[in-house]
């Protein structure tokens, strides 16, 4: 009996997440569920609705303030939620909602 080369449990979930085509969606929950720790809880309160499309992330701010502040930075915040779940080009850019 031959042994195949040994692989972590990791991997062979990855291997078969992708292979079914959820890696991606597996990635953009994530970021999802990032948004609110790589931002702190100040920003979280001002945040409603958060959905990825076309790898831009959407989100509706409730403060016009906020939400300029966070537009000049939007590049900066994929690198930070991109970091955050440990993946690249899930998302390339932020659209922020009123």
């Amino acid at each position: 009996m031959q042994h195949s080369e040994a692989k972590s449990i990791g991997s062979l979930i990855a291997e078969i997440l992708r292979e079914n085509g959820l890696e991606k969606p597996l990635m953009e929950r994530r970021i999802i569920a990032a948004w609110p720790e790589v931002l702190g809880p100040t920003v979280a309160r001002y945040t409603g609705e958060i959905s990825i499309q076309n790898g831009v992330l959407f989100v509706h701010i409730q403060s016009a303030p906020l939400r300029q502040e966070l537009f000049n930075c939007r590049f900066q915040l994929v690198k930070k939620l991109q970091e955050a779940v440990g993946c690249d080009g899930v998302i390339q850019d932020i659209r922020l909602l009123g």
